[in-house]
Order: C-alpha cells, then sequence, then structure tokens
C-alpha cells in the first residue's frame, strides 16, 4: 500500500524536476504533514516540465490529497509570489485555486438558498431544483436568496 512510510518525501525541486510523478506521489502522501508546503512546492516545480494538459492533471491530484489548512497556506503563498512579481508557479495553478474558490462559493450559496426555501416551507419541483443546482452565476444565486424574503412560491423566488 502506498503512504507515507513507502513514499520519500521529495523536498528539492531539482529531484522533483528529474522524478516528476515521484514528486507528486510525495506531495500526496505527505503535503498535510510537517513538511507539507515544501513538499507541494517541490512538486509544483516539477510539474513546469510537463505539458499544461499533464501538469492540470497531477496537480488537481495533489490539490484533492491536501486538507483545508495547506490548501490555504498553498493559496497564500501563491497570492504573495504574485503580489512579490515571482511568477514561480504555472498559470493553471492560479486559475485551478480560482475555480476550486469560486466552486465552494457556489455550493454555499445552493446551500444557503435550498435551507431559506425549506424555512420558508417553499416546495421545489424537480425542475426548479435542478435549475438551482445547475446555477453558476454567483450574482443569480444571490438574487434569489435575497428573493426568498417574503416570497410564497419557488417561481417567485427564481424570478
Amino acid at each position: 500500500m502506498l503512504g507515507p512510510a513507502v513514499v520519500p518525501e521529495i523536498i528539492d525541486p531539482a529531484d522533483a524536476e528529474k522524478e516528476t510523478e515521484l514528486a507528486v506521489l510525495s506531495a500526496v502522501a505527505h503535503g498535510n504533514g510537517p513538511s507539507g508546503l515544501t513538499v507541494v512546492q517541490a512538486a509544483l516545480a516539477g510539474l513546469g516540465r510537463l505539458d499544461q494538459a499533464h501538469a492540470m492533471v497531477y496537480f488537481q491530484l495533489i490539490w484533492n490529497g491536501l486538507r483545508e489548512p495547506m490548501r490555504q497556506a498553498l493559496e497564500a503563498l501563491v497570492m504573495e509570489r504574485q503580489i512579490e512579481g515571482e511568477a514561480t508557479f504555472p498559470p493553471f495553478v492560479q486559475k485551478l485555486i480560482d475555480r476550486g474558490e469560486l466552486k465552494g462559493r457556489l455550493e454555499g450559496k445552493r446551500d444557503t438558498l435550498l435551507r431559506l426555501l425549506a424555512r420558508a416551507g417553499i416546495v421545489l419541483t424537480e425542475d426548479e431544483s435542478a435549475r438551482i443546482q445547475a446555477c453558476t452565476d454567483v450574482a443569480t444565486l444571490d438574487r434569489w436568496i435575497e428573493n426568498v424574503l417574503g416570497a410564497k412560491t419557488a417561481t417567485e423566488v427564481l424570478s
């Protein structure tokens, strides 16, 4: 079984560039540990030698393996480097982090809307529920959340 005991900790970016796949495994196995941020940074340096499609898949694997505190630390590091003008991460890293934040915000807003509708006693049809789940516009979800106040039907909310 693969795990931290079996996979070496790759912390040197030069090693990660030579053994990119091993560095990715290292980031997944050790990314939440005491040296997590260093291990993840090394793996990201290794991804720079790959074509963007493969690098994005590997980054997604690493990102999915990180727990929230480490994700936040990585986001902070990416932001800090951007502010300082040190673009040490491939551009897709920022895009994927941004996409993840947006996805989380959308899920949170959908959840809030559904809870408010349930509290207001407004029952949704299957189509109305699917429409809410399919919505990817933050402003629309915000408007619908505001519409719940005083609404008697789902049609009034989703107008």
